[in-house]
């Protein structure tokens, strides 16, 4: 796709009537649990999207660290095609030939010993509370039923019941209820907390490295050091869900090696799919995963053949392109030169590699700054309020990023007019 003529779509003003069509028919169709920008995508190459129209945007976006590697990456699609064509899905009712050399793989990037494919993130991050419970009845001898997992305040880590039950977002527990008993939260980035609240009957502390739905927070310094030193001394899982950041979107393969630390479990997924198909896996060590026989737990699509495949294509991508190295290098100028976004407008601009989220000013809110942003043919999103993520793909272009950034500054730049005015 080439690089020239970029125009992007502002919400404000008419879109074509197949667009409206398709908008309409989504609406009218789908169950309404989202609430898209007015842009109809329809290709996509490396950092680059283009809409029904024809308008061109890039994507600060990587649908959540999905599409780390680009949309259509030669080398990913290629695998795709090439084990599509030869196997596809079989089930873990037989062995394939693909997820052998994946499972591996994850193990030895990791450091821990055994994984469990499964498809979306969510779905991994059930595999892992699953694990901990059993873990907690059959290994620590916590009394039957009475596991306790404990969570993190601002979490995200899906939209299961289990996962919405540990929320303490209250839209996304509105009306969901009841949750499954034995789920509770302490303060994000505060490691006494963690201390106080283990009992004799905890399991499991999850907990994201950084929260990325909740605003791309960051824990003080050596918050997940010294979190992995009490569950140790407490005899308590730590668990870490890397499914947004891992796989080098923080500049490390895994965002808690920053800290240099290695839980008894990691949740991956996202852009373990190369961003063609839903991947993900739970990997823990053998004392984690020995509590599993054959039909205590399973899924259907989990490590078939064709994910498989794609997953360590993309893999293979991340280490010969060196996008780990990329993620850190390219986050790191971009959050410098982000910094002097700070003023009436922006509160705070933070992150780590290619994971930044930029703070508004409440009663501006981070939507019309989304909206103006999509206008001047870069497509991010709000979070949390307050708080628009940008996240490309790691092997975006420099001269891209470098224009991404001006054009950022010239819509803050514009809200600051504003605001003078109106003052």
């Amino acid at each position: 796709m080439a690089t020239t003529s970029r125009v992007g779509q502002d919400p404000a003003s008419s879109i074509s009537e197949t667009a409206a069509d398709l908008i309409a028919r989504e609406k009218t169709f789908g169950a309404r649990n989202y609430d898209p920008l007015p842009v109809v995508l329809a290709r996509g190459e490396g950092a680059w999207v283009a809409d029904i129209d024809g308008r061109r945007y890039l994507d600060l976006m990587s649908a959540y660290s999905a599409v780390s590697f680009g949309h259509g990456h030669p080398r990913i699609v290629g695998a795709l095609i090439a084990q599509a064509q030869r196997l596809g899905v079989t089930s873990r009712a037989y062995h394939n030939d693909e997820l052998p050399l994946l499972l591996e793989r994850l193990t030895r990037l990791t450091g821990l010993d055994r994984a469990l494919p499964a498809s979306g993130g969510a779905e991994a991050v059930e595999t892992a509370i699953k694990a901990a419970r059993k873990w907690g009845h059959k290994i620590k001898g916590i009394a039957e039923g009475r596991a306790e997992i404990i969570g993190c305040h601002g979490n995200f880590h899906g939209r299961t019941i289990t996962a919405t039950g540990l929320s303490t977002e209250a839209q996304y527990r509105d009306g969901f209820g009841p949750f499954p008993p034995g789920l509770s939260t302490i303060p994000y980035g505060d490691a006494d907390a963690l201390l106080n609240a283990i009992t004799p009957r905890t399991a499991a502390f999850l907990v994201e490295p950084i929260q990325g739905e909740a605003g791309i927070v960051l824990p003080p310094s050596g918050y997940l050091a010294r979190c992995l030193e009490i569950c140790r001394e407490r005899r308590v899982l730590m668990i870490v869900d890397e499914v947004q950041t891992g796989l080098g979107r923080t500049g490390r393969f895994l965002a808690c090696e920053h800290e240099g630390v290695r839980p008894d479990g990691i949740i991956l997924g996202k852009a373990l799919g190369g961003g063609l198909l839903p991947v993900s896996a739970f990997v823990a060590t053998n004392d984690v995963m020995q509590v599993f026989r054959p039909g205590d737990h399973g899924s259907t699509f989990g490590g078939n053949p064709l994910a498989a495949a794609v997953a360590m294509a993309a893999l293979d991508v991340l280490f010969d392109e060196k996008l780990i190295e990329r993620s850190a290098e390219l986050g790191a100028w971009l959050l410098e030169d982000l910094q002097d976004l700070r003023s009436h407008v922006v509160r705070d601009v933070r992150g780590r590699g290619l994971f930044i989220g930029i703070d508004v000013v409440p009663h501006l809110g981070a939507r019309p700054v989304v909206d103006r942003l999509l206008a001047r043919g870069i497509l991010s999103k709000d979070t949390h309020g307050t708080v628009v993520r940008i996240a490309p793909p790691l092997n975006i272009a420099r001269q891209d990023l470098g224009w991404a950034a001006q054009e950022i500054r010239a819509v803050f730049r514009e809200f600051e007019r504003d605001l003078k005015r109106a003052a």
